[in-house]
């Protein structure tokens, strides 16, 4: 994954989600597959993701080993299961001028992703999977 530039970092920022309309699983779709988007919380890295086609996805925890996934639209939610978790874990996302904002299922006032850089290039993983 590529390193996190300051100004990158001063798109993320803490608190709700603005105003906006969530998009839609297939907007998501067509703005993530062939990426990996880092994500940050309060400014602080969070993880990072690889969008595959077919609704697949390669997400690490920062620091930590990776987790291959799929993905899935759930009543105007993007909702993720892993293969170590499979209980979902759903998000309602938006995209601005900064890229894509996500905010935690039923958490209104709580967990918010932004996205802070994104590259084409494959996810480096940690530990037993290095080399996705």
């Amino acid at each position: 994954m590529h390193r996190i530039i300051p100004t990158a970092m001063a798109l993320a920022f803490a608190g709700a989600v603005q105003a906006g309309e969530p998009i839609s699983a297939e907007e998501f779709e067509a703005y993530s597959v062939g990426k990996t988007l880092s994500y940050a919380v309060g400014g602080q890295i969070y993880g990072a993701e690889q969008y595959l086609p077919g609704r697949r996805v390669v997400w690490a925890f920062r620091g930590q080993e990776c987790a291959r996934g799929e993905w899935y639209e759930d009543a105007g939610q993007i909702c993720f299961v892993y293969e170590h978790d499979s209980t979902p874990q759903c998000w309602t996302f938006y995209r601005d001028s900064a890229g894509l904002r996500a905010q935690f299922e039923g958490d209104p006032a709580g967990t918010e992703l932004s996205e802070v850089a994104q590259t084409p290039a494959p996810l480096v993983c940690a530990g037993p999977d290095v080399g996705v």
